[in-house]
């Protein structure tokens, strides 16, 4: 499996990005994508997740209403468009394989990573 994440940039405080992963391969075994993020000194934390079989999905309580997770099987895409954006949601953002569960906010439940791409809130 191989997880291609794109996008991100600098914002400023109440703008908007958007972010998207690419997924190519099986992914057999995990029935969820998940958007974590990490700042600088932080630990990886898990922002929303979504079940690519109907497209359930779950956030943090620090990005819900203002962030938006959707999937496009057709094209294996998993997309987080984010809004409203804070200085304290610069970090950099990774796509990874994951299971639609209680702790999906875990990162050590998720099995395929992609790299990072970088989000920035400043003005």
């Amino acid at each position: 499996v191989q997880l291609q994440a794109s996008g991100g940039g600098l914002a400023q405080p109440g703008g908007s990005l958007g972010l998207s992963c690419k997924i190519s391969g099986s992914t057999l075994g995990s029935d969820a994508i998940g958007w974590f993020r990490q700042a600088p000194g932080k630990e990886r934390e898990g922002v929303a997740c979504i079940r690519r079989r109907d497209g359930s999905a779950v956030y943090a309580g620090s990005v819900k209403g203002r962030f938006i997770i959707s999937r496009l099987n057709a094209e294996n895409t998993v997309d987080l468009q984010m809004n409203n954006l804070k200085p304290e949601d610069t970090a950099v953002y990774y796509c990874a394989t994951t299971n639609f569960s209680p702790s999906w906010k875990d990162s050590g439940i998720a099995t395929f990573w992609g790299q990072g791409t970088q989000v920035t809130v400043s003005s």
